[in-house]
């Protein structure tokens, strides 16, 4: 029987991640035996404080990274959307597992529409992007920062903290929170982080069972979709504090790659989107990057 380690975060949703993860590689592999190792990562670590203020969102990476490149543990689970766009030389994702919804929603007990966001309303987000995209729907919407898991964060709806929270659906979802939902942004009126939504199953590259385990669980459709976005934060240089969302979607072998990049001033922000065949996914992501770059000019600075 082949012993497998999974290392993640300890908190609830990573860990409904990592159960989802195994269930999907003993379904698909016989004869495992797979423990789950926690990993406290400096982003568990450092609550109060803002991430791009501690050194980005990869905080909620870093340490499980470290353990695996030491071989204490075999697999990496991670949201997607906390990764860097750009990976560490010997490690590699071999699977991205089928995307859970990738919108935004809102938890709140007074707000239901759109409509009734306004300025008297204090909203809970740790997401630049997030602030930007809601002071466009109303540009006085006052925004804290706030940061901790879904769990902390509805407490501060409860104890009459903040009047709102913004968060990823699929985070809320895989935790049966749904009843919780007030309202669900679609992307027309909030373009989601890159990868957001998507589960990635990291490992060594010269660990090739583990490769060829965990590649089984691939989900090719997402795994288009999560390397045409993650190719355009990469060519815009994108890092934690970067305002902008991207969503990639396939129908009839066609992706179509939708992104939105906010100014360093975040007073103007740029879209594009562009079609073409999924394979081509890599391109796609390169393409709206770098159109992106040509019409934010000087007003966004690569980093």
């Amino acid at each position: 029987m082949k012993k497998i380690i999974i290392g993640a975060r300890g908190s609830k949703l990573s860990l409904a991640y990592v159960s989802k993860v195994k269930n999907l590689i003993l379904k698909s592999s016989k004869d495992m035996d797979i423990q789950v190792q926690v990993i406290k990562t400096s982003g568990d670590i450092h609550k109060d404080v803002k991430l791009s203020e501690i050194g980005g969102k990869n905080l909620f990476c870093k340490e499980i990274e470290e353990n695996l490149l030491k071989q204490n543990i075999d697999i990496a689970v991670h949201s997607l959307k906390d990764m860097e766009s750009e990976e560490h030389e010997n490690l590699m994702i071999g699977a991205f597992i089928k995307r859970n919804d990738p919108r935004d929603i809102l938890i709140s007990n007074k707000i239901k529409k759109l409509s009734e966001l306004n300025n008297k309303l204090n909203i809970g987000s740790s997401s630049k992007r997030r602030e930007l995209q809601l002071k466009k729907i109303n540009k006085n919407i006052s925004v804290v920062n706030i940061r901790g898991n879904i769990d902390t964060r509805i407490k501060k709806i409860e104890e009459k903290k903040l009047d709102a929270i913004i968060l990823a659906a699929a985070g809320v979802k895989s935790l049966n929170l749904e009843n919780r939902i007030s309202l669900t942004f679609e992307t027309s009126d909030m373009l989601p982080a890159v990868g957001q939504g998507i589960i990635a199953v990291q490992c060594r590259k010269t660990d090739k069972l583990i490769i060829d385990i965990i590649q089984k669980i691939n989900d090719k459709e997402t795994s288009l979709c999560a390397i045409a976005e993650r190719k355009m934060l990469k060519t815009i240089g994108g890092d934690c504090e970067t305002a902008v969302g991207g969503l990639a979607e396939i129908n009839n072998n066609n992706l179509k790659l939708k992104a939105q990049l906010f100014s360093d001033l975040g007073d103007e922000s740029f879209d594009f989107e562009l079609s073409g065949r999924d394979v081509d996914a890599d391109y796609i992501g390169k393409s709206v990057g770098e159109k992106l770059l040509r019409l934010a000019g000087e007003k966004f600075k690569k980093k």
